[in-house]
């Protein structure tokens, strides 16, 4: 394994793994609260670091295009929530930010990097339709311009 967890083989057209985990407020998020509305759940290494922020900042500079096309934006890495509140303050985020403490979310969707004891997510983002399906899977992201190709695909998708 070394590395990398083994890449969950999830695919386009299947039920997303469910999750169970607390935003930065303390808040509790599943996915099953976000049936009926499309779902951007976006992997991240760390808070507060250079491509994390270009990513999370892209999300909040669209969020309002994105909420007017019937979409959340949710976060996840494996920083705890004090991390979390703190990123959350310190650039705006309006969206939640979630603590996947142990990975164990991050492992069912594929994007869990390990090296020995120390755990975090890959950047990679899953458009979860409103049915819970997977609609759109990105395992290559890049930061800085990943906000709009979420939007196109979320354009795109909804119109099918």
């Amino acid at each position: 394994m070394g590395w990398f967890s083994r890449q969950a083989d999830l695919e386009v057209g299947q039920e997303a793994p469910d999750f169970d985990l607390p935003d930065h407020n303390g808040n509790r998020h599943r996915l099953a609260d976000y049936r009926g509305r499309w779902v951007v759940l976006y992997f991240y290494p760390k808070d507060d670091t250079p491509g994390c922020t270009a990513e999370a900042c892209g999300f909040r500079d669209d969020i309002t295009e994105l909420r007017g096309l019937g979409a959340e934006v949710l976060g996840v890495s494996t920083d705890d929530g004090a991390s979390h509140a703190r990123f959350a303050a310190k650039f705006g985020l309006p969206f939640p930010l979630l603590a996947d403490a142990g990975g164990k979310t991050a492992r069912a969707y594929g994007s869990l990097l390990s090296v020995g004891p120390l755990k975090a997510a890959r950047r990679h983002t899953f458009l979860i339709d409103p049915g819970g399906r997977l609609a759109r899977i990105w395992r290559k992201v890049e930061a800085k311009r990943h906000a709009a190709a979420v939007i196109e695909a979320v354009r795109t998708s909804a119109a099918a």
